[in-house]
């Protein structure tokens, strides 16, 4: 049976939650990257004031709510999406496919795997 949260603990909580919700800058978001609650780390992803450097902070997140966020998130630069995709067709959740309907939406173009198209000069074929 899972322990009850103490009023500090509860207090600390909601505290965190408004700093992901209020961060501005790089090292706001930096703390907040490393929060242990998931749900903390994807309030901040969602963050309007994220900026691509911010949400680069959460794409390696292990679980996917923060991802999901960069996905959607209007700051988040094609590199950022691209990023986002997963080689392994077993993997590819509702992160992949979000990244690749924006990218889609862009004019990139998707070979058979699924992966976008790359050009010799190593930029996405639109």
């Amino acid at each position: 049976m899972a322990k009850r949260k103490t009023p500090e603990q509860i207090a600390d909580e909601g505290r965190r939650y408004e700093l992901a919700r209020s961060a501005s800058t790089f090292e706001e978001f930096s703390v907040l990257a490393n929060d242990p609650n998931q749900a903390i780390r994807a309030a901040a992803a969602h963050n309007p004031a994220a900026d691509p450097a911010a949400l680069e902070l959460f794409l390696e997140d292990r679980f996917w709510g923060a991802r999901i966020e960069i996905a959607l998130h209007p700051n988040a630069t094609d590199e950022l999406l691209i990023r986002l995709l997963e080689a392994d067709p077993r993997k590819r959740g509702v992160v992949h496919h979000e990244a690749e309907r924006r990218l889609a939406a862009k004019g990139f173009r998707f070979d058979d795997d699924g992966l976008p198209l790359i050009d010799d000069a190593g930029t996405s074929a639109r």
